[in-house]
């Protein structure tokens, strides 16, 4: 970790905003009777999972998913540095045609994301990676592939820690003090370093039983035990869990259920 220390003490003020923090049906799920779906409470209403950034005055947005104009609507966001991408699935993905009104105040959208995902999001939204014939009115997206090693936007230190989605491989970040890990089910010794001496971790927890993909909420204790953060937020959250209320007197202190519109500082 020497490597990374440096840089995370010439940061002075991190922020992240919970932007979603359901699965990929959201919360309620549509005609669902499950009570948490009926739940009058607010922190019980989840979008799908996103995340921002905001550092020295740039912001970043970790995945736009398909509640994305809602949330940017919701936080009056008008401008956005830098789009950083999880992984490919469509709850992580399809708001990428709500770009659009940023491209036409901005110009170009910068978007860090893996060969993987490159590809993939060509495939499926090729009207907007074609170079012939384009429609005037879709964005333009400067992408910026990495793998592994970290990449700096604007002078910021962005971490990668790569981890595993039960059946393919999805990214987290570190900014600072502050990683935000969403669908993982296990993480490789190696990239874990990268997790420690955390002020703040948001991670998935999916729900009590265990599921193939998403860490439940024994496995999520025990790697948060593992990793020692300061503070920990659950995320990506089903309504399978229960209610939010509830879950949350049963968790060990200094680690938090996430909810929709959260604010995490780290200094």
């Amino acid at each position: 970790m020497k490597k990374y220390q440096y840089f995370y003490k010439t940061i002075m003020e991190v922020k992240i905003t919970i932007l979603g923090t359901g699965t990929s049906q959201g919360i309620p799920v549509i005609g669902s009777s499950h009570p948490v779906c009926l739940s009058e409470n607010s922190k019980d209403k989840r979008l799908r999972v996103s995340a921002m950034f905001e550092v020295n005055d740039k912001r970043f947005i970790i995945d736009c998913g398909p509640d994305f104009r809602q949330q940017m609507l919701t936080q009056e966001v008008s401008a956005i540095d830098a789009m950083i991408f999880t992984h490919e699935h469509a709850d992580h993905t399809a708001g990428l045609d709500d770009l659009r009104p940023f491209y036409f105040r901005q110009g170009n959208l910068q978007c860090y994301m893996t060969s993987r995902v490159h590809n993939a999001l060509k495939e499926r939204f090729s009207y907007i990676f074609t170079t012939e014939n384009k429609y005037p009115g879709v964005a333009t997206l400067d992408v910026h592939e990495f793998e592994k090693e970290s990449f700096e936007i604007d002078g910021i230190r962005v971490i990668p820690v790569l981890a595993d989605h039960g059946y393919i491989p999805v990214h987290g970040y570190r900014i600072g003090d502050i990683a935000y890990m969403t669908d993982v089910k296990t993480i490789a010794p190696g990239e874990k370093e990268k997790l420690k001496n955390l002020d703040v971790l948001v991670l998935n927890m999916l729900r009590k039983e265990t599921h193939a993909t998403h860490l439940n909420l024994e496995e999520a204790l025990e790697l948060v035990r593992e990793l020692q953060p300061k503070r920990t937020y659950f995320t990506h959250i089903s309504h399978h869990l229960g209610f939010h209320d509830e879950v949350q007197k049963t968790l060990p202190e200094n680690v938090f259920l996430a909810y929709d519109n959260l604010e995490i500082t780290s200094h």
